[in-house]
């Protein structure tokens, strides 16, 4: 049964009626001030280009090649030829004073990070972000599996007073058990949309999943879920960063140097997402949790780090720019990302540590950005690098939580409890930080039941879950 809501949600309730009392007094919604220029419409090239035309930059160097392995710049996939650069510690201050007490980290270093964070690599939140006012579209009373579920698909409208020009929706549906007792715990993911007509790449099989799925394992809990379209508010590429909610807010203009990057703008969402569940009395919104694979991997670990809301991260192989150190010269590199397929990512200041500076050059590194989740869990997963290959560092992504441990431990909680690179399907989950790597490939799929093991001891339902299919 479907059931049409023309309903809007408190958040950013005035601003939606202030809009349509602007709508009524003009007679044209779609009348535009007259100061306001259209967006600036230029290719990712064309601004890549323009980017480091800002930042005095001659040339780039080339990332890592994993078709070719004769040539200069061909990935590297040996350990022996890791530079073993030593990572940041978290807990030095800039002056080079030891952070020694929780007090020195909330009020001195972490502030300390974010600022590096903001500065070099994923660029600034502008303070002026607009108000999202969301909808709910439809209600479905509907069964997943065995169990009855409520699903409402919500839009979140966001305000475009300030530039009409450009319209951004927020798209996220979230499902709930429909007989749960009070508000349960959501998982949340970041999720794929692919566009129509979309076909895998030749030679590439996507992952075959077996048994209940995620949505179903986490029904079985009492918890519910939620899915997120990150594309849906901020495109995947570079000729997009003048549209979404970033060309929104720069009025159509390209980025200056340390604006925000695409991941950061889809850390945005989420939280504006989280902002919403606050208000929807069948989730517990101090018991969400954030999910992503790949780069919605990485956007999921900028959410955590960012919003100390959230209550638990699931980080699936987010290699570069995620989890994985931007000094390690294994897999997917600095230089990768800065290209013109990824720079759209990060802050444009990233671009400079791919020429004429190094990544030994950056203030920060990825031990430091799972810290930032600190006192908060963090499970990391991997796939095995016989399936889904070595370029997003398993390696790497491991000895980053284990770097990142010192903070959790001030804080009073513990991390991944070894320095030792576990075997495969080792569950690594007696701490706060956790760590497994499966057999499979580019998915979270065969490390959900781990996850969920991990998460269990900080989630909790409102009531014993309903009986279900046993899980995998």
């Amino acid at each position: 049964m479907e059931i049409k809501l023309p309903l809007v949600c408190s958040i950013g309730f005035a601003a939606l009626i202030v809009s349509a009392s602007v709508a009524l007094l003009s007679g044209n919604q779609a009348r535009e001030p007259a100061d306001n220029p259209p967006p600036v419409h230029i290719t990712a090239e064309q601004d890549h280009q323009r980017m480091m035309d800002l930042l005095h930059i001659q040339s780039l160097r080339p990332g890592a090649d994993p078709k070719n392995p004769d040539a200069p710049n061909a990935v590297n996939y040996d350990e022996a030829k890791v530079n073993h650069d030593a990572l940041p510690d978290p807990l030095l201050l800039n002056d080079g004073q030891k952070v020694t007490t929780p007090a020195m980290w909330w009020d001195k270093r972490r502030p300390e990070l974010i600022e590096m964070f903001d500065e070099d690599v994923y660029g600034r939140v502008p303070p002026n972000t607009p108000k999202v006012n969301w909808e709910a579209v439809s209600v479905m009373h509907e069964m997943n599996g065995s169990v009855p579920v409520i699903t409402k698909k919500l839009v979140g409208h966001v305000d475009n007073s300030s530039y009409p020009l450009i319209k951004v929706d927020i798209q996220l549906t979230l499902t709930t058990p429909a007989d749960a007792a009070g508000p349960v715990p959501v998982m949340m993911e970041f999720g794929f949309v692919f566009p129509p007509g979309f076909k895998w790449p030749k030679g590439f099989t996507p992952p075959h999943e077996t048994g209940p799925t995620w949505q179903q394992q986490v029904l079985a809990k009492g918890w519910g879920y939620a899915s997120l379209i990150p594309t849906s508010f901020q495109a995947d590429n570079g000729a997009g960063l003048t549209e979404g909610i970033i060309g929104l807010v720069n009025k159509g203009q390209p980025r200056k140097p340390d604006d925000w990057g695409t991941l950061r703008a889809w850390a945005w969402g989420a939280s504006r997402a989280l902002d919403y569940f606050e208000t929807d009395k069948s989730v517990d919104a101090k018991q969400v949790g954030i999910e992503g694979l790949s780069r919605y991997g990485k956007a999921a670990l900028v959410t955590m780090a960012y919003d100390q809301r959230f209550a638990i991260g699931f980080i699936g192989s987010s290699g570069e720019a995620g989890a994985k150190p931007h000094r390690r010269n294994f897999g997917e590199l600095v230089e990768n990302v800065a290209g013109t397929g990824e720079y759209h990512w990060m802050a444009g200041n990233f671009l400079k540590y791919a020429g004429p500076l190094t990544p030994r050059d950056l203030p920060v590194d990825a031990n430091e950005l799972i810290a930032l989740c600190a006192p908060r869990p963090v499970f990391i997963s991997c796939g095995s690098p016989k399936v889904e290959g070595n370029w997003v560092d398993d390696r790497g992504q491991f000895l980053a939580a284990v770097a990142a441990g010192p903070v959790y431990r001030l804080l009073g909680k513990k991390g991944l409890g070894t320095d030792q690179f576990p075997p495969m399907e080792t569950a690594l989950i007696d701490g706060d930080l956790a760590f497994r790597q499966h057999s499979g490939g580019h998915t979270t799929g065969p490390n959900w039941p781990a996850f969920l093991q991990f998460a269990s001891r900080y989630l909790k339902a409102p009531t014993a879950p309903r009986a279900t299919a046993s899980l995998r």
